[in-house]
């Protein structure tokens, strides 16, 4: 697990632009977090380290946007999910095995249909109002005492 701390949303963009960066096709990136946490903020960093110039906003009322240069980028909001019919009406499970790299916001409102295989980002609200914990692990991934 990385744990990361940041001061400002400037830095929680930072962030997630640097991890960003070592993402690749297929790569899921789960976001949990309160709201408010900056959960949008990351994954605006995440985009701007894909090469990503295009505006990024919360798809809270239409619970996904797609990107398409330089590489294949959707960002979900589940905070308005509530039901697997849900999930199938807002075309989740097709862009699971789609060549693209996926953020979703709120994952905690979906966690019995994450992937197998995601990074976890953690966004936790600190005691000074603009300060965050962010922690990054890895789930489902194999190391190499796999096999």
């Amino acid at each position: 697990m990385r744990e990361y701390f940041s001061y400002s949303t400037e830095q929680t963009e930072n962030i997630g632009a640097n991890f960003g960066k070592k993402l690749k096709s297929g790569d899921f990136v789960a976001l949990f977090g309160e709201i408010g946490a900056g959960k949008t903020a990351f994954v605006r960093g995440l985009a701007k380290g894909l090469g990503i110039t295009e505006m990024i906003l919360s798809p809270t009322f239409t619970i996904a946007h797609e990107y398409q240069k330089p590489v294949r980028f959707v960002h979900f909001d589940m905070y308005r999910i509530e039901s697997w019919d849900d999930l199938y009406s807002c075309a989740y499970f097709d862009y699971l095995n789609e060549d693209c790299i996926v953020a979703c916001e709120w994952s905690e409102n979906i966690e019995n249909a994450l992937p197998e295989r995601y990074f976890k980002v953690l966004i936790l609200k600190e005691e000074v109002e603009e300060d965050r914990r962010i922690l990054i692990s890895e789930v489902g991934f194999c190391e190499n005492t796999c096999s």
